[in-house]
């Protein structure tokens, strides 16, 4: 019998906030990215509201682990852009010569996991295996330099050859911008006697092409995934042609601030919940989808522009919520406080529950430092769907339980900053702290050398 015939489970793997949190404004097209930049970050609190996070979704019965940080301050990075001498030195000069630069090197926007890659069950795979691609993240800088390390990370949690695929990320540039799983989505019949383990539909969503100039396009912020990045993808994966959707983002929401599909859409089992402004030809996205489920009734529970607008979508990061299956079979979103704090998405929210639709419940949970740089709980998390057999096969260390909550809670207390600062990322002392703490997590986990320090 091969893997794929036994139950599956969907697991939510966090990504760990890195020791580096701060506030730098780096990303054009995230609105609360650049309005909250030079504010002061707090990385300790803001790894500890990750965890809660983490340890919330566990005791509710849901499948979760955690990834692992990037090594930050990148200084191999900046030796390759001409900085010399010793590290503290490479830091100091960097300081002093180019400070954007060292804060683009020094960014913790790897705990947003959406982005780190994009999986492939071993049920939908043309052999049964189960497949990773690291995102390129092509369109910003101080996201193109994780994919390397990514790639050695996914690899040390999932090691074993016969379960597990490996690719390598997409060609670099924006022909091929890739952004991972924030902007892909696998639907499947989740009360099936397989689970998530049944062939699943791949919902893959870009924001332009790249090698057609007449297509529509965003254009006062960039769109950041291509239509030809996402056929890569799903060919790497040895996906079905049947099983595959592709639909573009809208234009228009993108230059309001909807950088990626997850803040305007999120789906799971047989639903998605989508704003009305989400698609272009949104209608026909809908009927693609439901042609192509294989299962139950599939759901479209479409938000209203005159019960919540775009940008109050985006304000309060109402679609960046996690869609998750609860023990009980009834759905819940899991959304950031600031859906309480706009007016008409809480009032949207306590209406949802009340309606006939799979989502029964909303689970509110504080990620406000997370939040003040532009990523909600789906940012942080990577949907990774697993038999027992490849549960078994894998890194037992990265899989949260009490003992793993206590010890990294523990570990957090021990190396991070209470508060940091932009120009706090100039003292070569962070540098350490940060390696320091790296090197004892990698063991806490059971990595092995992923990072380049450990690598020398």
């Amino acid at each position: 019998m091969s893997s794929n015939k036994n139950m599956a489970y969907e697991f939510n793997f966090d990504g760990l906030v890195g020791p580096t949190h701060n506030y730098a404004g780096l990303s054009l097209g995230n609105v609360a990215s650049t309005s909250n930049a030079n504010l002061v970050a707090r990385p300790k609190e803001a790894a500890k509201q990750g965890l809660q996070k983490m340890k919330a979704l566990h005791d509710l019965g849901l499948k979760q682990g955690v990834i692992a940080p990037m090594e930050r301050p990148d200084v191999a990075t900046l030796r390759r852009l001409g900085f010399t001498g010793t590290d503290a030195q490479v830091i100091i000069k960097a300081a002093k010569q180019a400070p954007k630069v060292l804060a683009a090197c020094s960014s913790a926007s790897s705990m947003w996991t959406a982005n780190a890659c994009t999986m492939a069950p071993s049920s939908d795979t043309a052999d049964e295996k189960v497949h990773f691609t690291p995102a390129n993240l092509a369109n910003k800088f101080h996201r193109s330099i994780e994919h390397e390390t990514t790639g050695r990370i996914l690899q040390a949690m999932f090691k074993d050859e016969n379960h597990f695929v490996h690719h390598p990320a997409l060609p670099m540039g924006d022909h091929f911008g890739d952004e991972g799983a924030a902007n892909h989505t696998r639907f499947v019949d989740v009360n099936s006697e397989k689970g998530y383990g049944k062939k699943g539909l791949h919902f893959f969503v870009y924001g332009k092409y790249a090698f057609d100039a007449s297509k529509p396009a965003p254009h006062k912020f960039p769109a950041r995934q291509t239509f030809e990045a996402s056929q890569a993808v799903a060919r790497l994966h040895m996906l079905d042609s049947d099983n595959v959707v592709f639909a573009q983002q809208s234009p228009n929401v993108i230059d309001k601030g909807v950088f990626h599909n997850d803040v305007i859409s999120v789906g799971n089992g047989n639903v998605l919940f989508a704003h009305q402004k989400a698609f272009l030809n949104q209608m026909q996205v809908y009927t693609d989808l439901e042609r192509a489920f294989d299962g139950e009734e599939f759901h479209v529970v479409e938000v209203g522009a005159n019960d919540v607008s775009v940008e109050d979508a985006v304000k309060s990061y109402l679609f960046n919520s996690q869609l998750v299956t609860l023990p009980d079979g009834n759905m819940a979103i899991i959304a950031p406080g600031e859906c309480e704090s706009v007016p008409a998405v809480k009032e949207y929210l306590d209406w949802l529950v009340e309606q006939d639709t799979p989502i029964k419940e909303v689970k509110i949970f504080d990620v406000k430092q997370s939040m003040q740089n532009g990523g909600g709980p789906a940012c942080l998390r990577q949907r990774i769907v697993l038999n027992e057999t490849e549960v078994s096969a894998m890194n037992q260390n990265v899989i949260m339980n009490d003992d793993l909550f206590a010890t990294l809670n523990a570990w957090v207390e021990k190396h991070y900053r209470d508060t940091l600062t932009e120009d706090d990322l100039a003292d070569p002392s962070l540098l350490n702290e940060s390696r320091m703490a790296l090197d004892e997590l990698t063991k806490i986990l059971n990595l092995g050398s992923v990072y380049p320090f450990q690598q020398v």
